[in-house]
């Protein structure tokens, strides 16, 4: 069993710390109440390997007794298992923007009383358990896909797969939200004009022969791909993925078809690759 314990400063990053882990089929609980934590670990040791990773979020409400807590460390530490304490912090001056961004309460704030208060009471509350932390990250000037690449290469070392997600949409129905790049196809033969194909998706052998007949949409498969190819070692380190939406108008034929395409190539290539085509049934 691995048992993570992910605490810090309010403020620093604790909550997606844990989407992190989720990611990387961790079992995560939030706030759990540090008298609880034998009892957890005990479940997850006896649930045959059901919880095998588990993550707790632990913020200053469940830690103001470190030495109880420091205890039961020790005694999680007798377990057939690993136990991790991953601590984060950040400049007080990034957390009251944070703060100020989100107007939430800092859960150590007194009436009257200021922000940067709160956080000097709760970073010397939480210092013995710094002290004991595995795994430190300041969450300064990071952004969300470094902090998330930071946290994979501490939890996982080695390098994840990049991965490109491919969406087919419609754009009657909205760009994609999630889209780092978007790709129009409209300029494709259409199939919605042929009675027999109108019915059909992009999935479909004869839409997907019809929208790539004349060569125009080979050719820009062709380029899209090297493009693709060129821009993922661009993004470096600090990012594990890239999410690539191909459109047409209502999302049924040509989007799907290239978009489809598309995953089929970079498949090839050696790049880890999925696709959803999230209009196709509408």
């Amino acid at each position: 069993m691995e048992l993570l314990i992910i605490t810090g400063l309010s403020g620093a990053g604790k909550t997606r710390a844990a989407d992190v882990c989720e990611d990387l089929n961790y079992y995560c609980v939030d706030n759990l109440p540090a008298a609880l934590l034998p009892s957890f670990a005990a479940l997850c040791s006896a649930a045959h390997g059901r919880y095998e990773r588990a993550a707790l979020v632990m913020d200053v409400r469940s830690l103001t007794d470190h030495k109880v807590l420091l205890s039961m460390l020790d005694e999680l530490a007798k377990l057939d298992g690993t136990v991790r304490i991953l601590y984060l912090e950040a400049k007080y001056d990034t957390i009251l923007r944070r703060y100020k961004e989100s107007r939430r309460r800092h859960p150590l704030a007194e009436p009257g009383g200021s922000i940067r208060e709160a956080l000097q009471r709760e970073s010397a509350l939480l210092a013995p358990l710094r002290d004991r932390a595995d795994l430190v990250i300041d969450t300064t000037g990071l952004s969300l896909n470094r902090l998330k690449a930071r946290i994979r290469s501490l939890l996982e070392p080695g390098e994840a797969p990049f991965t490109v997600n491919l969406v087919s949409f419609g754009y009657k129905h909205g760009i994609p939200s999630e889209a780092d790049l978007v790709f129009d196809v409209r300029c494709l033969p259409n199939p919605y004009y042929d009675d027999e194909l109108r019915e059909k998706t992009g999935l479909d052998p004869a839409v997907a022969a019809y929208v790539f007949e004349g060569g125009a949409a080979q050719a820009l498969l062709d380029r899209l791909t090297d493009l693709i190819a060129f821009l993922i070692p661009q993004y470096g380190p600090d990012r594990t993925e890239l999410t690539i939406a191909v459109g047409c108008t209502g999302g049924h034929h040509r989007s799907v078809a290239m978009a489809q395409a598309l995953a089929d190539a970079l498949e090839a290539a050696g790049h880890a690759v999925s696709v959803v085509h999230r209009d196709a049934e509408r």
